[in-house]
């Protein structure tokens, strides 16, 4: 028998008693069946959920037990990195004590795929004392949870992926899709922005991506490579070796760029120029070029380099170099 662990393409491709492939297949097809039939689902009651949600005053409180669990604690997840606080409650602790997190400002969101588990519908009349509304995820409308939910969305699917229609597998996705769903309704209504997620995921690359702006990384002062025009070319040169961007601006008398040179300027200039001891930079620059803003998303400078396979920009403010990014500073910020 092969050793799964040191098998190669070639003998992974030897005939086997089952079709993994075909099996794959069959689940993908049956959750993405699962996820067509709640489109067709989405009536006046999802239109409810999400005015209920959005009238909020406290929190979101989401709670679900076992598989169901999983995927609640991902959507309270979603929610609150969405501009809606939300957190998860398990239902097992939530009877020990936790229900003191619950108040009757919040709204709770209960996830069942049967709508009997015995740990979430004993704690219904607890909720209904407490005075916080109620919306359900699940997939029997006639359950103990959809009816005593002030508002049920209805996630039932036809059946799972498992081959035994046992294992939760299209019934969690559906709920999952319902869920993000839910959440997207009411970012898009809060209008909630992109600089509001960023502000929520400061230190990771999302929030590097939507926070960090050209001036923030951007060698600026004594660090700016520039020369006048009119200098010789081997001033130029020395300015890009000490400065170490790969370039350096050119300016005009009134400190306006006009043009910059490049390593790739400098090879032109070797294949075409020969000896280029007596030229000016004027003649061999490039008029112009590639510039960044500093007030620029730094995310948007990488475009620019990629899109024109550069490595470096002039940062440029009413025409005048204030500074230099170069690839290496986005890559140490991780940006990119």
């Amino acid at each position: 028998m092969t050793d799964p662990r040191t098998a190669t393409a070639e003998t992974l491709s030897e005939p086997a008693t089952l079709d993994f492939r075909a099996s794959a297949r069959r689940t993908l097809t049956l959750e993405q069946q699962a996820i067509g039939e709640l489109v067709t689902k989405l009536d006046a009651r999802f239109d409810a959920a999400c005015r209920l949600l959005l009238a909020c005053r406290g929190r979101l409180i989401v709670t679900g037990m076992g598989k169901s669990g999983h995927i609640a604690r991902k959507m309270a997840a979603t929610l609150a990195s969405t501009g809606s606080p939300a957190f998860y409650v398990h239902p097992g602790e939530a009877s020990h004590g936790d229900l003191g997190m619950i108040t009757g400002d919040d709204v709770v969101i209960a996830l069942s795929n049967s709508g009997e588990t015995q740990e979430i519908t004993g704690l219904l009349p607890l909720f209904k004392r407490l005075g916080a509304p109620l919306v359900s995820l699940t997939g029997r409308p006639g359950s103990t949870l959809a009816r005593y939910s002030d508002v049920h969305i209805d996630v039932g699917v036809s059946r799972e992926a498992c081959p035994h229609d046992l294992a939760p597998t299209s019934s969690t996705t559906a709920a999952l899709a319902m869920s993000d769903a839910l959440a997207l309704a009411l970012l898009e209504a809060r209008g909630f922005s992109a600089e509001d997620f960023a502000l929520s995921h400061p230190g990771g690359t999302l929030g590097k991506r939507l926070l960090l702006r050209v001036a923030d990384l951007m060698h600026d002062g004594s660090r700016l490579p520039s020369v006048a025009t009119g200098s010789p070319l081997r001033e130029a040169l020395l300015e890009m070796t000490l400065k170490g961007m790969g370039f350096t601006c050119v300016v005009d008398e009134r400190g306006m760029l006009a043009g910059v040179y490049t390593d790739g300027d400098l090879r032109r200039t070797l294949d075409q120029r020969g000896d280029f001891t007596l030229l000016r930079v004027d003649d061999v620059m490039t008029r112009g070029g590639k510039t960044a803003a500093p007030d620029m998303l730094a995310a948007e400078a990488v475009r620019i380099m990629e899109d024109n396979r550069i490595t470096a920009l002039a940062v440029v403010e009413n025409g005048i170099p204030v500074g230099a990014l170069h690839m290496h500073d986005l890559l140490r910020s991780g940006v990119i």
